[in-house]
């Protein structure tokens, strides 16, 4: 699955209107950070917000989807801020010099290094001083999504090891996924508490797809939970963004493959904040 595409000026202007939204009465950072890409690492951009104090705190890795960065990502920052942990928002795109990971494009090709931003992203975070080292979650939304679930993918780390990664000695506590695309994701076994909130009504990423996947996983044992939320498209928490198709995306859901219906739902938006509260405050606190 390959996240919305935007045009670059809205892109830029989410970006500028949600660093100045954290911005706002908390700490944030611009930093970098080494991936952990085999023989080739890259250095990453990320942008970190703190609460006020010296800590240490828990703390979320957020991954963004293949539109990348937008305002919403910041003001899910902030509110993981007011709720005392530290966010690390990654962009893996901009360093790339990319617009996006929409569409299939000879000029514009997939990211494959994803895990391993997220991965450099949590030795960064261990690093820290101001931040519990063992007590670090990832957050992703679409195709961010699939990797906050594969970073604590038991199969995924043992690939990972296979190419050469060095892998931190410990690992995410936790991941959330965000509307993700679960289809590869179904024979495999999470290691960590897993949470996947999404849409009934997304025809982008289906729901049944990833309730298949948790009832897989924990079937075997995993640590897994889903919360299906009735008549809610792809995007349901992304503040302003109408009813609409975005018929440029690819979509393997669709006969043509391509078109996708978003939707920002106030309802789920609400009660996905309160899941993943209860989830972050069981698995990152005492």
């Amino acid at each position: 699955m390959r996240g919305r595409a935007r045009p670059v000026a809205m892109a830029v202007l989410a970006l500028a209107t949600g660093l100045g939204a954290c911005a706002a009465g908390l700490t944030t950072l611009p930093v970098k950070f080494t991936n952990v890409t085999p023989g080739a690492p890259q250095e990453i951009s990320a942008t970190l917000v703190r609460p006020a104090g010296e800590g240490p705190f828990p703390a979320v890795v957020q991954l963004h989807g293949c539109g990348g960065l937008e305002a919403q990502s910041y003001r899910w920052a902030r509110w993981l801020v007011e709720h005392g942990y530290v966010a690390l928002v990654v962009d893996s795109f901009g360093p790339r010099g990319l617009k996006g990971d929409c569409r299939s494009s000879p000029d514009d090709p997939p990211i494959s290094a994803r895990l391993d931003d997220a991965f450099g992203a949590l030795r960064y975070l261990q690093s820290l001083p101001s931040v519990r080292a063992d007590r670090i979650a990832a957050i992703g939304w679409s195709q961010g999504g699939v990797y906050a679930i594969a970073v604590i993918n038991g199969p995924s780390l043992e690939r990972a090891k296979k190419r050469g990664v060095d892998l931190p000695a410990v690992g995410f506590a936790a991941g959330i996924g965000v509307y993700p695309d679960c289809i590869s994701l179904v024979p495999e076994l999470v290691i960590r508490p897993l949470l996947v909130l999404i849409g009934a009504a997304d025809d982008w990423t289906p729901a049944a797809k990833c309730e298949e996947m948790v009832t897989a996983m924990k079937s075997r044992g995993a640590d897994t939970s889903i919360v299906v939320y009735p008549g809610a498209y792809h995007y349901f928490d992304v503040e302003g963004q109408p009813l609409d198709v975005l018929a440029e995306v690819e979509n393997d859901f669709k006969p043509d493959g391509h078109g996708a219906t978003v939707a920002y739902q106030s309802a789920a938006a609400a009660d996905a904040r309160r899941q993943v509260e209860a989830f972050l405050a069981r698995h990152l606190r005492d």
